[in-house]
């Protein structure tokens, strides 16, 4: 059995049948990270094409680095693949606020607000919810839903300790949930504003 073959179910072995230059490795690497690295970007970009660029850039990245022989494994590729990932989707975002910025001197408008209906308005509502979180909790609550990394690799890329991204996540989670869903008096003051 192949390292590639291996590969097929542990990722760990995906990444060494990719060094080793194994016929079929690079494709498979692709098709177990490219998904979770577009859907983080698109969670913090809110821009499929965004999104889209910035997974291409990262795999680009990470196969230069593997095909050229910069990438040492050290059981750590996943979290240096969102690492990559998360520096991408930092540089778009300050990009971007540079842009609107320097629009006139003034921000750009943002486009007119449809109203959705049912689970989309449900959507609409968390994804703006999100927005109003700090950038440190909403890559902390994209590393966690949209990457799928566990709290010890997403402490490992942030340079943090596990106790603090868990408290984070918990916080912002927290934070998310009052939004959602006030209680009576908060919702009694939401309403107030909004009348």
């Amino acid at each position: 059995m192949t390292r590639a073959d291996q590969a097929s179910t542990d990722p760990e072995a995906v990444v060494a049948a990719a060094l080793a230059g194994e016929p079929g490795a690079w494709e498979r690497l692709v098709e177990l990270w490219s998904r979770r690295v577009y859907a983080a970007a698109r969670s913090r970009l809110h821009d499929p094409e965004a999104a889209e660029e910035v997974t291409q850039a990262v795999m680009v990245t990470v196969y230069e680095h593997i095909s050229t022989g910069r990438y040492t494994h050290t059981g750590q590729f996943e979290s240096w693949l969102f690492r990559i990932a998360m520096n991408r989707v930092r540089d778009v975002i300050r990009k971007n606020r540079r842009r609107r910025e320097v629009t006139l001197g003034r921000p750009i408008a943002d486009e007119p607000e449809r109203a959705p209906s049912g689970e989309n308005a449900r959507t609409d509502a968390l994804r703006r919810a999100i927005a109003t979180l700090p950038e440190a909790d909403q890559e902390v609550l994209s590393l966690r839903h949209h990457a799928q990394l566990g709290f010890a690799a997403i402490a490992e890329m942030l340079g943090q300790p596990v106790g603090t991204v868990l408290a984070r996540h918990h916080r912002a989670i927290a934070k998310l949930k009052s939004i959602m869903e006030p209680t009576g008096s908060e919702l009694e003051v939401h309403r107030a504003r909004h009348a």
